[in-house]
């Protein structure tokens, strides 16, 4: 699914390309094998609390999210390589560009909303 992420509480755009990982061969691929992560887009993987970047050539951030689609925690800058970054609790995972959670103000507690627009 294609869809958009916002900031729940401000309503704020925050990523216009949000792809879902919501396929065996999606959940597998994401990012890997990209040379470069556009800042307006991310992948979310549903129901997930933990991630490699096994065979990845950039570095990401990854975010972890709870059921309510509250940030519990925000890795920033997870270089290629890593055989496994997870937070217990959360309930899904958004990767971004490195920097990108920075610079869109995404930190701990920040609540999210997705907005699925389009089935892949």
């Amino acid at each position: 699914m294609i869809g958009e992420l916002y900031d729940a509480r401000t309503g704020r755009l925050l990523v216009k390309r949000l792809v879902a990982a919501d396929t065996l061969w999606a959940s597998t691929v994401g990012f890997l094998g990209r040379t470069r992560v556009d800042d307006d887009e991310a992948m979310w993987f549903d129901g997930c609390s933990a991630i490699h970047t096994l065979g990845m050539r950039v570095s990401i951030d990854v975010v972890f999210v709870d059921r309510g689609g509250v940030v519990l925690h925000v890795a920033a800058d997870v270089k290629p390589w890593r055989l496994w970054v997870a937070r217990t609790g959360a309930r899904s995972v958004l990767e971004l560009a490195a920097g990108n959670a920075r610079r869109q103000g995404i930190t701990a507690a920040t609540a999210l909303e997705t907005r699925w627009l389009s089935r892949t």
